[in-house]
């Protein structure tokens, strides 16, 4: 029996990427200019700490611009796409008892936007958001955050990722994966 089902959020149960791309080019301005190839290559499913220095923005910049991409991010959420199908799946693990929980690099604020613009926050028990564990996919630790909150064995869990750092941060947890390509 399935004790908890982990999600990731961007590309797993929403397509965010021209959200999160049209934010981040807002906010990094001319000043740090990003174009969609290379979000699309080195941004998207990265924590913002991995592919800011990328573009040339001292870490002491960081912050500011992260901060930034969280206030824009909302005027971008009408391009955003739930996977219905997933969220099918997730709706039948709940009402096996299943606790759901969301395990993103994404920021709680932008995590509990979209969720609310779907109208599906009450779905979720539990975000692992990026302020949650220090260290992001590729390690694995917001998903072992998560199977120790709910004391859930990898035998009693299942993880859905859809990127290559999401894969990497749940095949170290020894629970089974569903990767999804495209919906």
């Amino acid at each position: 029996m399935i004790k908890l089902a982990m999600f990731d959020l961007d590309g797993t149960l929403f397509d965010t990427e021209k959200a999160n791309y049209l934010a981040y080019k807002q906010a990094c301005g001319e000043e740090f200019p990003v174009d969609e190839e290379f979000f699309r290559l080195h941004c998207m499913s990265r924590s913002y700490k991995a592919f800011l220095p990328k573009l040339g923005v001292p870490e002491t910049r960081f912050k500011e611009i992260h901060d930034k991409k969280i206030e824009c991010y909302p005027h971008y959420l009408s391009s955003v796409r739930k996977n219905e199908t997933l969220f099918d799946i997730a709706a039948a693990l709940k009402s096996t008892g299943a606790k759901l929980c969301i395990v993103t690099t994404a920021s709680r604020k932008n995590t509990e936007q979209l969720l609310n613009q779907f109208e599906c926050a009450d779905l979720f028990d539990l975000l692992v958001t990026q302020e949650v564990v220090t260290k992001q996919k590729p390690a694995p630790d917001s998903y072992l955050y998560a199977m120790e909150y709910y004391n859930a064995k990898p035998g009693e869990c299942v993880i859905f990722e859809d990127s290559e750092t999401g894969l990497k941060a749940a095949e170290a947890t020894g629970a089974p994966i569903y990767c999804i390509t495209k919906f």
